[in-house]
């Protein structure tokens, strides 16, 4: 990949990303099954089966990445529920910041649920292009691992802030 002006974004409805959901599930592989995540391949199809649900949440928006070489990065995001959900790491989200911290914090704002870069994409700005598109400036909030160290950095770089840390899970906010 020669800089970053070689990549395109492209902003995608639900319906939109679900037309392109096998190059976001190809993507996802490449970027998950490595180090620090470890995915493996039954992981990779959850996530097809999970993509597939969130595309069709009210509000559900994706950036797709998209090089000289094919797509090399995506995010996925929608308005966050109130009140959280009881599935995913939705639990670990309420014992970090509490239910004043969740009401506060997350009601109403963006949730970037997914954020990846293929590796030979990487060190090029472009997770913080595709995080701009998909926030749009609009308040948001996202979660990582706490084995994660280049994703934290990444996102504190950004001038994300971390607000809540529980069951190895960090949970960051953006500010409109």
């Amino acid at each position: 990949m020669a800089n970053r002006t070689d990549v395109r974004l492209e902003l995608l409805t639900g319906d939109q990303a679900l037309a392109r959901r096998a190059e976001l599930i190809d993507l996802y592989r490449e970027v998950f099954t490595g180090p620090p995540w470890n995915e493996r391949e039954a992981e990779v199809a959850d996530f097809g089966v999970r993509f597939a649900a969130d595309a069709a949440l009210p509000g559900f928006r994706a950036v797709l990445a998209v090089g000289d070489a094919g797509p090399c990065g995506f995010g996925t995001a929608w308005p966050t529920a109130s009140p959280l959900p009881q599935t995913r790491s939705y639990g670990k989200v309420l014992a970090a910041l509490g239910p004043d911290g969740v009401s506060r914090l997350l009601a109403g704002a963006l949730q970037v649920d997914e954020l990846a870069v293929a590796p030979r994409a990487r060190g090029r700005g472009l997770a913080g292009r595709i995080l701009d598109l998909l926030c749009g400036g609009r308040r948001s909030w996202l979660l990582t691992s706490v084995h994660a160290p280049d994703a934290i950095r990444l996102y504190e770089r950004l001038e994300w802030r971390r607000v809540g840390e529980n069951g190895g899970i960090v949970v960051f906010v953006k500010p409109e």
